[in-house]
């Protein structure tokens, strides 16, 4: 059954459980023409003519396509690192998922191109998700791996949208209250592993399921401005077109800066850190007043989300990675304690990250190989408006005086360096690691007896 244009997918009970598995291939062929992604069309077959070229749109919505172009949207079949891993994928599983991964790279390429991971290959090129995709999704039939019901119709020439007194002297307009929502995103937003039911990617979830949800806050409202706490965006969408209060910004912009970096989009890479820096916030709490030399010394650290509908960090989980990096440094810089450095392409073992791992029937861990996903190992991000807390215990050196300086720096890669290197070669491809936010703190360090002495002088005021 399909869902309505109004209509929002699954209940919060059904989405818990596995989803129904077509029993023949009759069934699938019937139900599931594009398997294993769930998308569909109204019609029977649909071809390229049906698909306007996104450069049309450019002659009355100059800025929006500027702003699109610049978007991973745009770049969603050209983008490096999906095309590696798909590549690998497709050989691994005899192309059993390639359907599954073009229906949200390149959903015209998949519904009407007939398009296979050979695509990747030569001169040809796939539109990834442009003007035409979005603007001719009709309805949803579910909330994830691609269940959106793509319906061009250039014999009416309708194209949807979220305003219900749009005009256009070129096309017809329709409203559509599904594009001004979250269900809408769900499709491409919410990963599960098309054979096993394993939740893979959940960013629609975990908004569905947070405060900013129950506030009406849609994931338009963050991602469809032109940066992080602008709400209102006056201006037309079209030159033609109406003066509103609110225009929706085409950038959509996320995390990714190392992806923008890459396509040579310096202001796109540093909105998107702009975004990241909104995200959270770092502080010492339970902090000691004093050190001393020769004992241990514990330091708790509270990273909150703060500016994240979703989990922080979100969606690719084989790569998305936020840490703390925690640096204890003596007065000429030398550091005498640290966890969270860069070693080898990974943060090395014992950093406090928050991210998802993912692994196989037997439990090993899963980096690269997700065909092989069969389950979620471990879960350490943090929840919309939520908290962690963590502590850090250290030994101060016997022979240390005067003051150390205490750095907590909250990162963010997309994919570690490594993970990079290996699917594009080293050198490549350069990760941007992204500062969040930091804390520091100066502390004295005091010799034993500077200790004791101090600590002899308040017990005489206490018996006093």
């Amino acid at each position: 059954m399909f869902i309505s244009l109004n209509s929002h997918a699954t209940s919060d009970i059904q989405k818990w459980q596995k989803p129904h598995k077509l029993e023949t291939q009759q069934q699938i062929e019937q139900q599931l023409p594009f398997y294993p992604s769930r998308t569909t069309t109204n019609r029977q077959q649909l071809t390229p003519d049906m698909f306007e070229n996104s450069e049309i749109c450019k002659g009355c919505h100059s800025e929006i396509y500027q702003q699109w172009e610049r978007s991973v949207m745009a770049h969603s079949w050209e983008d490096p690192i999906y095309k590696a891993l798909f590549k690998r994928a497709s050989k691994a599983t005899e192309g059993q998922v390639d359907n599954f991964c073009i229906a949200c790279h390149s959903p015209i390429g998949m519904t009407s191109m007939n398009a296979t991971a050979a695509m990747l290959e030569g001169d040809q090129h796939l539109p990834g998700v442009n003007c035409e995709v979005c603007h001719n999704i009709v309805g949803i039939s579910g909330n994830d791996n691609g269940a959106y019901i793509l319906s061009p119709n250039k014999e009416k020439h309708v194209k949807l949208g979220p305003r219900p007194d749009a005009s256009s002297p070129y096309h017809q307009t329709e409203y559509s209250d599904l594009h001004t929502k979250s269900e809408f995103c769900s499709v491409c937003h919410n990963v599960s592993h098309p054979f096993n039911s394993t939740p893979i990617e959940r960013t629609y979830d975990e908004w569905q399921e947070s405060a900013y949800n129950e506030q009406g806050v849609q994931c338009q409202d963050c991602h469809m401005t032109p940066g992080p706490g602008m709400k209102d965006n006056p201006g037309r969408s079209a030159i033609m077109g109406k003066e509103r209060k609110h225009i929706y910004s085409h950038e959509f912009t996320g995390g990714n800066s190392t992806l923008h970096q890459y396509f040579n989009d310096p202001e796109s890479a540093e909105l998107a850190r702009e975004m990241l820096r909104s995200a959270a916030t770092i502080e010492f709490v339970e902090f000691p007043e004093t050190l001393t030399a020769g004992q241990l010394a514990t330091v708790k650290v509270k990273v909150a989300n703060v500016g994240a509908g979703h989990k922080l960090p979100t969606g690719f989980p084989e790569g998305r990675e936020v840490w703390i990096d925690f640096d204890v440094k003596a007065a000429n810089q030398v550091s005498i304690y640290r966890s969270g450095a860069v070693v080898d392409g990974h943060t090395e073992p014992g950093t406090h990250s928050f991210k998802v791992t993912l692994g196989d029937a037997n439990g090993n861990v899963v980096d690269l190989n997700v065909w092989e996903v069969d389950r979620v190992l471990s879960d350490t991000r943090i929840l919309p408006y939520g908290y962690s807390i963590v502590d850090y215990t250290f030994l101060v050196p016997e022979d240390l005086s005067g003051d150390v300086t205490i750095n907590a720096n909250l990162n963010y890669w997309p994919f570690p360096q490594q993970l990079v290197d290996e699917l594009l070669g080293e050198g490549k491809l350069k990760v941007d690691i992204v500062n969040m936010t930091s804390t520091k703190a100066t502390i004295a360090v005091l010799d034993k007896e500077s200790k004791s002495a101090i600590a002899m002088k308040i017990n005489k005021k206490q018996l006093k």
